[in-house]
């Protein structure tokens, strides 16, 4: 008997929507990126120990998933792939996994088991979307990416401030991660919103306002860009609401007004650090020095990290820009897939998005693309591939549904 369908299937043995391993799954996706610095600070592990932790709840994770996923399916892999934007996510799976063969990465052992976490992400929803009723696996699974994300902002507001007045730990979490999460968040919440599946007006604001308190700076501006977009083109809101949002973000800048001046002067101040634009500049022109020299399909997964030389006390973890990311790790090829993938992506949204369905999807592309220019994943892209999968089956559901 397969016990992952839902009641909306007719089937027996559902477990339920907002509180079953679709939520659970969501909810790990996004609280894992504390989990390493709990671990440290409330265990008193060291940080390797904690990354160990969290890489064995995600195949732990992926264990549950697959068991759960036994038996009859409602729709098959193959049919997945008929979406030209799965398969570019397969296409950057396999390269990506080919490339360990070349990699120049510090330690081959952590390589492989970085790119098998994420490709037990995607592993992870596309069973689940075998056997669950598309749209409920999907908003259960945001609602609980939106709750974990939650969850670390209020975290994120108990820990002390960095040195700089910025969230996040000086040695084991930086404030752009705290920061594209919250953003990335505020996305789910906002589509929830739209779908009236509760309200979610309390968890965008939360994740909005640690947003700016991160003062991450290319997440906050992308933020505004995407926002300020999206109330331009969407039709379906009212003038009312639009003006609301504006005041409440009126309101909320006004009341952060000391601590942005408090940051602006320190940020001023900071030299070549790696946070202001000449550090940045640093960092782009000596991973792409690096990149150049083997131009076709890089240097392979997960290479930068105790690769590149560090810069002062700053050691990169990536090149802090999705493009020459792609090109340091897997050369022109790897540059060509990721156009590819989002190229993909967006025109699927222009063939089957419509009206304010497709603002929200534009808008979150543009708060992608302009949060790369400056800052990345260290494996994954910056919309992450579980992602893509979940939004590219969203947008064909009447053909997908049950």
């Amino acid at each position: 008997m397969n016990l992952s369908n839902s009641y909306n299937g007719g089937k027996i043995g559902a477990l339920p929507t907002d509180t079953g391993i679709s939520f659970i799954v969501g909810l790990y996706f996004s609280f894992r990126l504390f989990i390493m610095l709990l671990s440290v600070r409330l265990l008193g592990t060291d940080p390797q120990t904690g990354t160990e932790i969290n890489l064995a709840l995600n195949f732990l994770l992926l264990i549950v998933v697959a068991f759960y996923a036994l038996g009859a399916c409602d729709r098959t892999f193959r049919s997945m792939l008929k979406l030209p934007s799965i398969r570019w996510v397969l296409l950057f799976l396999v390269f990506s996994g080919c490339s360990l063969l070349w990699s120049s990465a510090a330690s081959l052992v952590a390589a492989i088991t970085y790119w098998c976490a994420m490709a037990a992400d995607v592993a992870m929803v596309a069973l689940l979307l075998r056997v669950e009723p598309l749209t409920e696996f999907i908003h259960s699974m945001m609602k609980g990416y939106v709750w974990g994300a939650c969850a670390i902002a209020l975290i994120a507001w108990l820990m002390p401030a960095q040195s700089d007045l910025r969230l996040g730990d000086e040695e084991l979490l930086g404030t752009n991660q705290v920061g594209y999460l919250c953003g990335f968040a505020f996305f789910f919440a906002q589509y929830l919103m739209t779908q009236k599946l509760g309200k979610w007006g309390g968890a965008a604001i939360v994740l909005g306002v640690t947003l700016l308190r991160s003062l991450s700076k290319t997440t906050i501006i992308a933020f505004i860009v995407a926002e300020g977009f999206l109330l331009m083109r969407d039709k379906s809101m009212s003038r009312k609401t639009k003006l609301g949002m504006i005041f409440v973000a009126a309101l909320i800048t006004t009341v952060f007004s000391g601590l942005l001046t408090s940051y602006f002067d320190i940020y001023s101040n900071a030299g070549n650090s790696p946070e202001t634009l000449t550090g940045r500049l640093g960092i782009w022109a000596v991973i792409l020095g690096e990149a150049v020299k083997q131009p076709w399909v890089g240097h392979g997964f997960y290479s930068v990290w105790k690769v590149i030389p560090p810069f002062g006390e700053f050691e990169a973890r990536h090149a802090h820009n999705e493009i020459i990311q792609q090109f340091y790790l897997y050369g022109a090829a790897g540059v060509c897939i990721m156009a590819g993938l989002y190229g993909s992506f967006y025109l699927h949204v222009r063939r089957f998005a419509t009206g304010s369905q497709r603002t929200f999807y534009c808008a979150l592309l543009l708060f992608i693309l302009i949060r790369g220019l400056a800052d990345t994943e260290v494996y994954d892209l910056s919309l992450p591939l579980w992602a893509i999968i979940m939004f590219s089956l969203l947008l064909e559901r009447p053909s997908w549904l049950p």
